[in-house]
């Protein structure tokens, strides 16, 4: 079932449930990249409220790369899926042999999309954490777990679409969490787009540098 034209579309409608943040300087949008960033751009366009990225990187099983046994973010949280673990037989030294290699490539993302431009303060602030959908919720738990390490004032999650027993669950870890829609039944997050084009690291930086001019909003 199509829902969004595309993840700005997706953007414009989540900004409509967010209007009593407009404007404010306590309130800092964080986009899981690279699907969240059009998403968070056109939110951050909207309400005129500072966006910076933020990156996770999925631990993927080796000869199972469509199943990811967990997630590390910035900061050095990693979050692990103990059932996958469990019924696949994973041993730990799988898991820090693909979690270095994930760490690195983490690494390079943020001096790629970030560049010159200083990571935004979370500590004190509203964080509203953005991607473009979310199919087993495993991404946006690094992502809430690695910020509430960083001592938010709150923490809300926007999602355009998603199942309803993911959302229900990460909506009891967050203040608030938002999922425009619960396709019933769920088969992925592309399903919900009209367009679900693939991000380039281009247009991720290219969006990140254009909501840091203050002309943009």
């Amino acid at each position: 079932m199509v829902l969004f034209r595309d993840r700005s579309d997706a953007g414009r409608r989540i900004a409509e449930e967010f209007s009593e943040y407009s404007g404010r300087s306590d309130v800092l949008l964080l986009a899981l990249p690279k699907g969240g960033v059009p998403v968070a751009f056109e939110v951050a366009k909207k309400l005129g409220i500072k966006l910076d990225v933020f990156i996770i990187r999925k631990l993927k099983v080796p000869g199972h790369e469509e199943v990811a046994m967990g997630a590390i973010a910035s900061g050095g949280v990693r979050v692990l899926d103990m059932n996958i673990m469990k019924n696949l037989h994973i041993q730990d030294n799988t898991i820090a042999t693909v979690a270095a290699t994930e760490q690195e490539e983490l690494q390079r993302k943020e001096r790629l999309y970030r560049k010159d431009r200083p990571e935004q303060d979370i500590e004190g602030k509203t964080i509203i954490l953005i991607d473009d959908g979310i199919t087993t919720g495993v991404t946006m738990n690094a992502a809430v777990s690695a910020v509430k390490a960083r001592k938010p004032s709150g923490i809300i999650v926007a999602i355009p679409t998603g199942p309803f027993d993911v959302c229900e669950r990460l909506s009891k870890k967050v203040d608030n969490a938002i999922c425009l829609t619960n396709p019933e039944p769920f088969y992925a997050v592309s399903a919900s787009y009209a367009d679900f084009f693939q991000i380039t690291d281009k247009e991720v930086c290219d969006l990140l540098e254009k909501s840091s001019d203050p002309g943009t909003h």
